[in-house]
C-alpha cells in the first residue's frame, strides 16, 4: 500500500481520525512519547499495510494528513518511548493501539499473553518486556463518515419535574421480546423497534437510561469461564457504539435508534463511565491509554509510580485532574450530544471524577469545566455519588446542575415496607426529596434521583422473594455482591406456589412503586420491574448475558404492568407530587400550607411521635402553593406498612371533602369512590385523597 502523509499538513485542533472530504487527518496526543506510527490495515484488519511516524508535534499532539485516505479505513497506533515502569513509563512499541477518540472498532478482540507490555510468566513481572506484536489480537479503530440525515429530529430537553427515567439493559430489554425481530435482539436497532417504543409510551416513562453501550472488552478471567462483561463497565473506546450491539457495522444503527426515540417523545440517556478503563492495573494489558501515554491518563500511586492508584476497584483510575485527558473525557461527551444527539448521562463512580489531588473536591476541574461548557451544562447530568476511595462517598455533595442517585431512598422505602422500626422519620425525609442531602447550595428537590432497585443488586420482584443473594451462577462462591439487601422473602425464598404468599408480594411491590411515584424528585424504574421481572436472587449479574439477566418478557404479570402505567399516569396528573422546590411549610394567603404531617388520629405529627419507633403508618398532605398563577393542588398520602388501621383525614381546603384516588391495597386501585372522615387504610398499602370536587 503506498501511502503517505501529505507536506502540505494542517493542525488542526480535534484529535482522533477526522475525514475531511479529500482525506484523512490524525492526531494523537503523548506528553512523554519519542515518537507514534500510524498503522494501516487491510479491509479485514488481518494484513498490517504500512507504518508511518506521525510527521508533526505541536506541544503534546502529534498528527499528520492523508490525501484520499477515507472512511472505512482500519488503523492503530504505535508509541515508542521509555520503558521504565518504577517511573510510570510503559512505552511497548510491539503493541499496537486503539486510538482513544476511535468513532468505531473494528474486528475481534481475542485475549493473549502478547497482548501485555510485559512478559507473562517472567520472574520479573511487569517490569518485564515483551516482544510480541499484538496486532493479531486486538482491535482496529476505523474511520468514519460523519454524514447522518437528522432531518426533523429535535432535542427535548424536558424539564426534571416531567421526567420518568427508565434503566435499561438494550440487549437484555430485546433478547426475549416476542415481538422484536429475531435478527434485531440485542442490536439498538432492535431497542428502537416498535414493540420496545410502544411499550415504553404505555408505561409512560420520558427518558431510557441505557447501561454502558460505549466500547468495551470482556474481562479475560470471565471468557476463561465462557462469561460476558454483560453490563459493559469495561470501557476502551470512549467515542465508539459497542460493536456488539450493531446488526451491521455502521454506527448510523446508533444514530437511529436515538432519532426514533425523539420522534416518540423519548430522551435517550447514557450510562458513562470515565472513572477507569478495560486495561486495568499494571498487570493488565497494553491496549490504547496504557501505551500511549500511562503516566498522562492513570493515576499512579503517589509513592511508587510503578503501581496504578485504584479507587475504583477495578485496577485503576483515569486521570481526569490532567488537561488532557480531561480534554478527552470532555470531547467524548460533547460528541455524544452534538454527534450522536445523546440528552444526558449517568456518571458511573462520580466521585473518582471529581478528585483533585486524590481528594473529592466539588469546585474540581471535571464540574467546572462540564458547568462552563455551553453544551454539556443544558444536557441531563446524573452522578453515581460514590467510589471506593476513601472519602469517597458524597451523597449530595455535587454542585449543580448534577442530579444524584439515591441509594438511601432505596435502602429506606425497603426498610420501611418490610416493617423496620424507626423508619417512618427517614421515610418522611425520603418522600420530600432528601432535603437534608439535597437541600443546599440553591439545588432543587429534583436533584434526588430515587429508585427502588437499578441494575446494581436486586430487581424489586427479588427483593420481596429472596432474603439471601444466590450468585452461584457467577461463578465466585456467592461471594460477590451486596449481602445487605434490606429484602425480605415474605415468607418462601423465591418462586413459591402459596397463593397468600403472591398476594403478599403483589401487594408489597404496588406500595412500593406507589412510593416511589408519590415522592418529590425524579424516579427511575429499572427495566423489568414493571413487568415482575426476577434474576432467580442474582444481585450482581454483571456477567450473566443469559436467561438471568434479560427480562423475562414470556412471564410479564400484566396485572402488575397495568398498574405501574397507571401509577406514572398518577404522578403526571399530579404536579403537587412533583414539585421544583424544596416543601418547607409555606402557606398562602388562603391559609393552605404546603407539607403537613399526620398521625392516625388526626392530629398533626409531634416530637413524641416522631420518636415512636413502633410507628409504621404516616400521613402527609400537599398542597403546590407556586406558581402563584397555577390551581393549587391538593392530596393527602397514607403509608402504612403496619397492620390495618383507620386513619382521620384532615380538612380539605376550599372542597365538601375527599375522594379515593388511590388505594393499593386492592388491585382495582385507582377505583375513585367518596371517602368519609375516617378510612381504614389496609395493612401493607398506600392510600391517596384528592378534594372531593377536584376536576369536577
Amino acid at each position: 500500500m503506498n501511502v503517505a502523509f501529505s507536506e502540505l499538513d494542517f493542525l488542526k485542533p480535534e484529535l482522533g481520525a477526522e475525514y475531511t472530504g479529500q482525506g484523512t487527518h490524525f492526531a494523537v496526543f503523548s506528553a512523554h512519547a519519542e515518537k507514534i506510527e500510524l498503522c494501516l490495515f487491510s479491509e479485514d484488519g488481518s494484513k498490517e499495510t504500512a507504518r508511518l511516524p506521525l510527521p508533526k508535534r505541536e506541544g503534546d499532539i502529534w498528527s499528520g494528513y492523508i490525501e484520499g485516505l477515507g472512511p472505512g479505513t482500519l488503523y492503530g497506533y504505535r508509541a515508542y518511548g521509555p520503558y521504565d515502569p518504577h517511573n510510570g513509563h510503559r512505552f511497548n512499541p510491539n503493541k499496537l493501539l486503539l486510538d482513544p477518540y476511535a468513532k468505531h472498532v473494528a474486528g475481534e478482540f481475542v485475549w493473549d499473553d502478547a497482548l501485555f507490555g510485559y512478559t507473562i510468566g517472567s520472574p520479573q513481572g511487569d517490569l518485564s518486556f515483551d516482544e510480541r506484536d499484538s496486532a493479531p489480537f486486538t482491535v482496529k479503530s476505523v474511520v468514519q463518515d460523519p454524514n447522518f440525515d437528522w432531518d426533523g429530529e429535535e432535542a427535548i430537553r424536558r424539564p426534571w419535574t416531567e421526567t420518568i427515567i427508565y434503566e435499561t439493559h438494550l440487549r437484555g430489554m430485546t433478547m426475549t421480546h416476542p415481538g422484536v425481530p429475531e435478527e434485531l435482539r440485542g442490536t439498538f436497532l432492535g431497542m428502537a423497534s416498535d414493540p420496545i417504543i410502544d411499550h415504553l409510551i404505555k408505561l409512560g416513562v420520558s427518558a431510557v437510561e441505557l447501561l454502558p453501550v460505549q466500547y468495551f472488552l470482556d474481562d479475560r478471567y470471565l471468557t476463561e469461564r465462557s462469561l460476558r462483561n454483560y453490563w459493559g463497565y469495561q470501557p476502551l473506546g470512549y467515542f465508539a457504539p459497542h460493536a456488539r450491539y450493531m446488526k451491521g457495522t455502521r454506527i448510523t444503527e446508533f444514530k437511529t435508534m436515538v432519532k426514533r426515540f425523539h420522534a416518540a417523545g423519548i430522551e435517550v440517556l447514557m450510562d458513562v463511565v470515565y472513572n477507569h478503563t478495560a486495561e486495568g492495573s499494571e498487570q493488565g494489558p497494553t491496549l490504547s491509554f496504557r501505551g500511549l501515554d500511562n503516566l498522562s491518563y492513570y493515576r499512579q500511586s503517589p509513592e511508587q509510580p510503578r503501581h496504578t492508584y485504584d479507587m475504583t476497584g477495578t485496577g485503576n483510575t483515569l486521570n481526569v485532574a490532567h488537561p488532557m485527558v480531561l480534554r478527552m473525557v470532555l470531547d467524548s461527551l460533547r460528541y455524544w450530544v452534538g454527534v450522536m444527539h445523546i440528552d444526558g448521562f449517568r456518571f458511573d463512580l462520580a466521585s473518582a471524577l471529581g478528585r483533585e489531588d486524590m481528594e473529592f473536591d466539588r469546585e474540581g476541574g471535571f464540574f467546572d469545566a462540564i458547568r462552563q461548557d455551553p453544551i454539556l451544562a443544558g444536557v441531563k447530568l446524573i452522578a453515581e455519588p460514590w467510589d471506593i476511595g476513601d472519602g469517597g462517598y458524597q451523597l449530595g455533595g455535587f454542585p449543580p446542575p448534577f442530579r444524584e442517585w439515591n441509594d438511601r431512598f432505596r435502602d429506606d422505602v425497603r426498610r420501611f415496607w418490610k416493617g423496620d422500626g424507626g423508619v417512618a422519620p427517614v421515610l418522611a425525609e425520603r418522600l420530600t426529596g432528601s432535603p437534608v442531602q439535597f437541600n443546599h447550595s440553591g439545588r432543587a428537590a429534583t436533584t434526588s434521583v430515587n429508585l427502588l432497585s437499578a441494575h446494581d443488586g436486586f430487581t424489586l420482584m427479588d427483593t420481596v422473594s429472596y432474603a439471601e443473594k444466590h450468585n452461584e451462577a457467577n461463578g465466585e462462591d456467592n461471594r460477590d455482591g451486596h449481602s445487605d439487601n434490606h429484602s425480605d422473602n415474605m415468607g418462601a425464598e423465591g418462586p413459591t406456589d402459596d397463593p397468600g404468599i403472591d398476594e403478599a408480594r403483589r401487594r408489597r411491590r404496588r406500595a412500593m412503586v406507589a412510593t416511589l411515584m408519590m415522592s418529590q424528585g425524579v424516579p427511575m424504574i429499572l427495566g423489568g420491574d414493571e413487568l415482575g421481572n426476577s434474576q432467580r436472587g442474582n444481585n450482581n449479574a454483571y456477567c450473566q448475558d443469559n436467561e438471568i439477566g434479560w427480562i423475562d418478557w414470556n412471564g410479564s404479570d400484566e396485572a402488575f404492568l397495568t398498574f405501574c402505567r397507571k401509577m406514572t399516569a398518577f404522578r403526571r396528573e399530579n404536579p403537587v407530587l412533583r414539585q421544583e422546590n424544596f416543601l418547607e411549610g409555606a402557606t398562602d394567603e388562603h391559609g393552605r400550607i404546603e407539607i403537613a404531617w399526620y398521625k392516625p388520629d388526626g392530629n398533626r405529627m409531634d416530637e413524641p411521635a416522631w420518636g415512636d419507633g413502633e410507628l409504621r403508618i404516616l400521613g402527609v398532605y400537599l398542597c403546590q402553593l407556586s406558581p402563584a398563577e397555577a390551581p393549587a393542588g391538593e392530596i393527602f398520602l397514607v403509608f402504612n406498612a403496619g397492620g390495618d388501621c383507620d386513619v382521620a383525614l384532615p380538612p380539605a381546603h376550599g372542597a365538601q371533602g375527599w375522594r379515593w384516588a388511590l388505594n393499593t391495597a386492592e388491585d382495582d386501585a385507582f377505583a375513585e369512590t367518596v371517602a368519609k372522615e375516617r378510612e381504614t387504610i389496609r395493612a401493607q398499602s398506600v392510600a391517596a385523597f384528592v378534594p372531593q370536587d377536584s376536576g369536577e
